[in-house]
């Protein structure tokens, strides 16, 4: 791959709902633990969702379960998936051809509620 290059594509994300977090793997995780805390106290949300892919799941769990520590009697769904994310390769000299190439991404979206969430539920 030293004679490629990849091309960044523009990102189509999802509008994010008011009571979601998603959580990176350079964000401060003070700030993800308050903006959850406002969300369930201030705001009056009954459930909040988190949601990582890849190096941020290990801080997602930790996030979640910081907030279960300071929020009583939350309950907790979790979901687990991959995501195939598809990545384009320029050549930087001729005669090669540009390469695309998929790639799977762990995903994990936890949801904390104060009212019991679906039993039947695996997570």
């Amino acid at each position: 791959m030293d004679r490629y290059q990849r091309v960044e594509k523009p990102r189509n994300e999802t509008p994010i709902r008011e009571n979601e977090i998603r959580i990176t793997a350079l964000g401060r995780m003070r700030n993800y633990i308050g903006y959850g805390m406002s969300l369930l106290e201030e705001n009056g949300h009954d459930e909040i969702t988190i949601k990582a892919m890849g190096r941020a799941i290990n801080k997602t769990v930790m996030v979640a379960e910081l907030i279960k520590r300071r929020v009583a009697g939350l309950h907790q769904n979790t979901s687990i998936e991959s995501v195939g994310i598809t990545d384009t390769w320029e050549p930087l000299e001729e005669g090669l051809v540009p390469l695309e190439t998929t790639r799977h991404v762990s995903m994990i979206t936890l949801t904390l509620s104060k009212e019991p969430l679906d039993t039947s539920s695996p997570g």
